[in-house]
This record gives structure tokens, sequence and C-alpha cells, in this order.
């Protein structure tokens, strides 16, 4: 035997015996690691929807705690041809689950689809109460088993609602047209509602529901949605309804982009159309003016005071006479929304000022009481405007370890807890928001501690705010890497409650948080703001890859957001606007004259930004009772903005 072969056998048995030693620790390796390797298979399997696939990996999960997610994609993918025992089988085995809901509100629409009315009506129950589709499905199955007859009297709230039909409400409205319950004055009626709501392809699609003899022309609808102009230019005769229907959605679509034009080129034709169209496109133009805090506004709503105007129309009524200070207007407005509006905490709260300008002081104080004591904006304003100062409930017993050993144990949350660690967010918030309904302050304030202790901040939050009598304002504005965060605040000058306000809007202080726009980590920084700040401030060793690192983005998230206040002149409330809007919109939406931060607040065009500058700015206040900071009030806060001509630098920002 040559040498080299002696030694082509030595390595081997090496090898082997390498091998033997090595092997059981691999394979214990492997073992610890299968199942979630297993499990998250599946799931990208379930992303595919290889249901093949879904239903091996799943067979290899017996006893783990996520099993059921796996069965659950498997029967999901497949349901159309999924034996229906099988299906019952899975919501037997976990009842009252969140998958068992699921499952179930995808076959309801199954069999719904196949008019198998008896399943349907067996599994229906309460389920799905809120689907409009599956609400549809119920009252074709109960009339088709002869439960009741059919009732197109409770269609209507689906067919009123400014959104598309789902598939299984089309049933009822092809039976209501069929009966002659509904006719084109029904469909007219719809199709404005949609229009209103700017949801153009659902119109388009009720235009065809119009019987043909009263049905417009092919392409009219096209060019009166997206050439306005050019059809208001050759208006047609306008005592034909789809005419007239068609001309008053170009109006509307006109007024969208430019309201003045809109409203110069409908008083040269109003006289052609009946009295109260005229009220309702003036109540159209007037609504997108008021959005852009054009001063006609106020006049065009004046226009349209026998107009039948929605809630969303009399709010920007109600928010243009603030912006001029028109307190008699304000109050008039809010007088003519429905009860469900005007006992919403905003409208309360103007109710009370208009009052109180209007020296009703009596009724003003009493309507402040109403809202008074209530953490959020409107609440803490309406307590200073009584002379209060926000004052935090008495703190709650910490959960006992018993209770906490309770919810420890219920099964959704483990579930949700599981799928947190192997990075499926919202799989695990689905499980944790359907495990906590109707649960007991006690219980709510045992799972938003175990969720805090295993650092889920985002359901810590959100499950401690949904306690009525008892409360633990610790942990429902908690403060996870307060040494980074207040650290980098007080680096740039900026109050560290206003930036903690800030990261719970933004994140929930989840660190690697995304946005479907693309921003990331706990202060939400977009690509080209994080690379632009990263220079500025000479962070070196920047990459995208680190943004969701807690140190970075608190460093570039402070530092832009002290760039946008000083560009806001100081004001909070402005440098908010400009963080969530662009810096650029918060400067245009001042005013031609001083206004109180409050008006400025409320009349923000876009509601996402509303809410949220109200939501940060409470929050800060709240914060600061919660660590014991200066007791600064919100409308002090608020501030007054100063007007556009004294904007001071107009340079872009990021």
């Amino acid at each position: 035997m040559n040498p080299m072969t002696c030694r082509n056998i030595a390595f081997t048995r090496w090898l082997l015996a390498a091998c033997l030693v090595t092997a059981p620790a691999l394979v214990a390796a492997a073992r610890s690691l299968s199942q979630d390797e297993t499990f998250l298979a599946a799931h990208k399997a379930f992303r595919a929807g290889n249901a093949t696939r879904i239903a091996r990996y799943a067979t290899q999960l017996d006893g783990y705690l996520l099993k059921p997610w796996a069965e659950y994609w498997s029967l999901s993918t497949g349901i159309d041809g999924t034996p229906n025992e099988e299906i019952r089988a899975f919501l037997r085995r976990y009842a009252d689950s969140y998958l068992a809901e699921a499952l179930r509100r995808e076959w309801l629409r199954v069999l719904g689809r196949k008019e198998q009315w008896e399943q349907f009506v067996e599994q229906e129950g309460t389920s799905a109460a809120d689907d409009p589709e599956i609400s549809c499905y119920g009252l074709l199955a109960r009339s088709h088993q002869g439960e009741e007859d059919l009732d197109l009297a409770r269609f209507r709230d689906h067919w009123y609602a400014p959104r598309d039909l789902p598939q299984g409400c089309l049933p009822l409205a092809n039976e209501a047209l069929r009966s002659g319950q509904f006719g084109s004055q029904q469909v007219w009626e719809r199709f404005r509602l949609l229009v209103g709501a700017n949801a153009i392809s659902a119109a388009k699609r009720t235009l065809g529901m119009v019987p043909r003899r009263d049905a417009p022309r092919a392409g009219q609808f096209d060019k009166a949605a997206y050439s306005p102009s050019d059809f208001l230019a050759r208006l047609p005769d306008v005592r034909d309804r789809a005419a007239r229907e068609l001309a008053i959605l170009a109006f509307s679509r006109l007024a969208r982009h430019d309201p003045k034009l809109a409203a110069s080129r409908w008083k040269k034709v109003q006289s052609r159309f009946p009295a109260d169209d005229q009220g309702y496109v003036w109540g159209r133009i007037a609504t997108e003016a008021a959005r852009r805090h054009v001063s006609d506004a106020v006049e065009w709503f004046g226009e349209a005071v026998d107009a039948r105007l929605d809630d969303v129309q009399l709010a920007w009524k109600a928010r243009i006479a603030l912006r001029h200070a028109n307190w008699t207007e304000v109050r008039r407005a809010i007088e003519r929304m429905s009860p469900r509006a005007q006992r919403e905490p905003a409208w309360v709260y103007w109710m009370g000022r208009a009052r109180r300008e209007l020296n009703a002081l009596d009724h003003a104080d009493a309507t402040f009481s109403r809202i008074a004591g209530m953490p959020e904006f409107y609440g803490q304003l309406a307590s200073e405007e009584l002379g209060r100062s926000v004052q935090l409930p008495p703190r709650a017993a910490a959960p006992t370890e018993e209770e906490l050993a309770g919810v420890a144990r219920h099964p959704g949350l483990r579930r949700a807890l599981a799928l947190f660690r192997l990075g499926l967010r919202v799989e695990g918030t689905r499980e944790w928001n359907w495990a906590i309904q109707g649960m007991d302050d006690r219980t709510l304030l045992a799972a938003a501690e175990l969720a805090r202790r295993n650092e889920v901040w985002d359901r810590s939050i959100n499950t401690a705010d949904r306690t009525v009598a008892l409360h633990d304002y610790a942990l429902r504005y908690p403060t996870p890497y307060a040494d980074v965060l207040i650290g980098q605040a007080r680096s740039n000058e900026i109050e560290e409650h206003w930036v903690l306000g800030l990261v719970r809007q933004e994140s929930r202080f989840v660190a690697n948080a995304r946005s479907s726009a693309g921003a990331s980590g706990l202060m939400q920084l977009m690509p080209a703001t994080a690379r632009s700040m990263a220079r500025r401030i000479g962070l070196r060793g920047y990459a995208w890859s680190r943004v969701t690192d807690v140190g970075v983005n608190a460093q570039l998230g402070t530092a832009y957001l002290k760039q946008v206040l000083d560009f806001a002149d100081g004001s909070m409330l402005l440098a908010l606007t400009g963080y969530n809007a662009g810096p650029g919109r918060a400067q245009k939406w001042r005013d031609a004259r001083p206004i109180e931060g409050a008006i400025y607040a409320e009349s923000i065009p876009f509601s996402e930004t509303r809410n949220y500058v109200k939501r940060v700015m409470a929050d800060s206040v709240l914060y600061s009772a919660v660590l014991g900071g200066s007791n600064r009030p919100l409308k002090q806060r608020l501030g007054v903005i100063e007007p556009r001509s004294s904007a001071g630098r107009t340079s872009a920002i990021p």
C-alpha cells in the first residue's frame, strides 16, 4: 500500500470518529431549532399558496405551541375544496380562538358563494356581524331557509355605505332592483354618496345598475371624472338625469383641485339645475375650499344653507369658521351634526368654546364638564377651560402573581408571544387582540404587564389603554430605551416628554417597526431623511441596515426633529405637523393672521396628521405627569401659530 493511500485511510477514519463524537450535539441542536424552522417554512409556504407543503410541515409539529396556525394555513389555503367535516373539526378543536373565528369567516364566505344555505345558517350565529359580505349572505341564507322574508330594509345600510358592495351583497342589490324596491333614484343616491367619498371606481361600477334607458353615453363618465374642465366646457343638457349627475360629478372633481375655479364656473350655470342640486354642489365646493383654507368657503357654505350637509361637510364648515373666529357659524355647524357627531369630544369642546365666546358662560361650563378629565386632547383642553390641571387617576394595585400566572397560561396569549418571538408581528397582534376581548380591568392590567415583561411594548400599551375603571399609566406610557431617547433629546435641546410622546405614536417603541410607506425604527425615519441626517451630523459608518438600531434611530430622529422644530420657529405643534406631513405643508397651513394652536390642529387638512398631532401633544403632557415633569398645560404647549408672512426660513428640508 503506497503512503498516499495510507494517509487517505487514516483521514477517513479520523473523519468518521469526529462525526461520531459531534453527531449527538448536532442532532440536539437541530432538534431545538427544528420546530421553529419548520413552522417558519410552513408560513413561507402559506404565503406562496402551497397547500401541499403546508400540510406536510404541519404533520411535523406535534406538540408544538403554534401547530394550530399551521393547521389553519393548511385549511385556509385550500378552503374551497376542503371537506366540511375537516373544517368543523378544527372549529371544535380550537373553539373560541382567533383562528377558529378567522377560519369560520372564510368558510362562511365560501358557503355563501356556493349557496349552501343550511350549513351557512348553522355556522353563522353571531359570527362576523361586523362583516358586510357575511351579513348580506346571512340575509339571503335566512330567506332561502324560510326563516324570514328577504329583508331589503336591512340591506339599505350596506347600499348607502360609501364603499364598494362586496360580492355577497350583489345578489341583494340585484333583487332590490328586480323587484322594484330600488330604482334609478336609489342608484343615483348611491352614486352621489360614492362621488362625495371620492370612491370614483365604485361610483363607475354603480352606474352599471342604472337601467339602460337612463344610463349616460359611453365614455362620458371618464371624461367627467378625469377631465372635468373639458366636460364642463361642453355642458350637456342637464334636464337629463344622467347628464346632470355627471355634471355634478365634474364640479365635485374640479373642486378637489381648484375650488375657486369650480365656484366661478358653477355660478354661471347653477340656474340650470334644480334648487336642491344647487345647494348640494355649493356644499361640495365649500367643503373642498375649507380643506384648503380658502376664505371664500364661509360664503359658499352660506349658499348651501338649505342643503343636507353630512357630518364631514359640517365638520369642515365648523373648521373654516374656527379659522375666521366666526363663533356663531361654529355653533350652527355643530348643531346641525348628527347626535353621534355632536358627542365626539372635538365637537363637545368647540361647542363649549362657541358658547363661551357668545357669552353663554353657564352653558359653556356645563358643556366642558361633559369631557373634562378625559386624558385625550380635548379632554385635557376642556379641563383647562374649567381651571383644572391634568391629573392622573390613582394607580391600580399591581397584578398579583396569581393573576400573572393566569394570563401566562392563556392559550391565545401564549401563541401571541411565540409569534412575536419569531418575528410574525401581524399574526401575533391578531392573536393578542382576540385574546384580550372581554377581559375585565384586572385581567387587562395583568396581560399588559405580561407583555411588558416580554418587551412587547405595543401590546402592553394598547392593552393597558383598554381599562375602564382601574388604570396604570406607567403601563400606558412606558419608557423603554429611556436613557437613549432622553439623552438624545437633551443633546438636541428638545423636551424629552415630547420625544417620548412622538415615539409612542410613531412605533409604540417597536424598534424594528416598518411602515407600508417605507419608514423604519422607533422614530419612523424614511430612507432619504435618515441618509440626509447622517451626513448632517457626521455619523460615521451609516447604512440603511442600521436604522432600526435603537441608538442610531434615536440619534438621527431627534436631530431631524430639532431641525424641523427650528424650521417651525420653535413651535412644537408646527414641528409635529411637519414631521408627519412635511415641513412645507406645515408652513402652508398657517393662516394670514395669528390663530391659536388648537384651531390650527383641528383644521389640518389630512385626517392622519390631524389625529397624529393631537395624540402626540396630549401624550407629551401625560408623559410629563407620569415622570414628574413640569405641569405645563396643553394649551400653552400648543401656543399661537403666527401668520405665514412671518414664517421666516422657507428653504426645503427633507
